[in-house]
């Protein structure tokens, strides 16, 4: 069974230290995403649909509101995964520059002996959550694979475009809505699109479906409030729209590796902002 051996939360966003036994679904993050293969069998992150191996030497960069899913190829096996989840508001901020997203120039990172030491997990789970060195250790790393991914690309292609006005208000009804019963097609017509033209614009300009965009909603509203409310976890998903706790958490599992219960007792809050 996947296992949260540590999660630690900050202004950065989140790091994760994962035993990972199973395929997810397909999803995304608001975050730029970094996994990096620790120990165990090696894996697969599917990103847009084609595979990048992770495993020793091998790391993986998935780009805010970028498809994908990790993908266990042995059955059985196990895998112990650090995964970044980095805010790109942050991220820009301690480099010293803005842009609208974080992306990366390919998903493929390979891992030098110098990134080898950088992902050493010990910085994680030997250190303060509330140590400045957590996010000197996290910037780092996050900074080496951006570095990576673009060499020998075009930086201008570094930029991505603001979405169309119409997927911008619909992001923004989508945001409103995340703890009501959603209905896609009106969210559509409230843009002033018809349905096959809101799905086919989303998809072009955001990266991926509006159905994957409102699950990475909720996950991030559980997890947020998993981490700062004793809330229970039944009602946490009943809020959320979810029928019972049960469906809830086989939710929150192929979105987020773990049951929402095991997810909040990991977490260790290193709020800063």
């Amino acid at each position: 069974m996947s296992e949260a051996v540590a999660v630690l939360h900050g202004a950065y966003g989140r790091a994760c230290l994962y035993t990972m036994d199973r395929t997810m679904v397909s999803h995304a993050h608001r975050e730029g995403h970094l996994l990096f293969h620790v120990h165990g069998n090696p894996g697969e992150v599917y990103v847009d649909g084609c595979p990048i191996p992770l495993g020793p030497g091998q790391a993986v960069a998935v780009n805010p509101w970028q498809a994908h899913y990790y993908h266990q190829p042995v059955p059985g096996g196990q895998t112990l995964v650090l995964v970044l989840y980095i805010r790109p508001s942050w991220f820009w901020s301690a480099m010293g520059t803005q842009t609208a997203a974080l992306r990366f120039g390919r998903a493929a990172i390979q891992v030098s002996d110098e990134l080898a030491r950088l992902a050493d997990v010990s910085a994680m789970l030997d250190r303060s959550p509330d140590e400045a060195a957590i996010n000197d250790w996290l910037l780092a790393l996050t900074q080496y694979c951006f570095d990576q991914s673009w060499h020998r690309t075009d930086p201008a292609e570094r930029f991505a475009n603001a979405p169309d006005f119409r997927l911008r208000k619909a992001i923004q009804l989508l945001e409103q809505r995340v703890c009501e019963p959603v209905e896609l097609d009106r969210v559509a017509r409230d843009t002033g699109l018809s349905r096959p033209h809101f799905y086919k614009l989303f998809r072009q300009q955001v990266g991926v479906t509006p159905n994957i965009y409102l699950n990475s909603l909720r996950m991030e509203r559980a997890i947020e409030r998993l981490t700062r409310t004793t809330e229970a976890v039944a009602s946490i998903g009943l809020d959320l729209g979810f029928s019972s706790q049960a469906s809830f958490s086989r939710f929150f599992i192929a979105n987020g590796v773990v049951p929402p219960s095991a997810y909040r007792r990991s977490a260790q809050l290193a709020y800063s902002g």
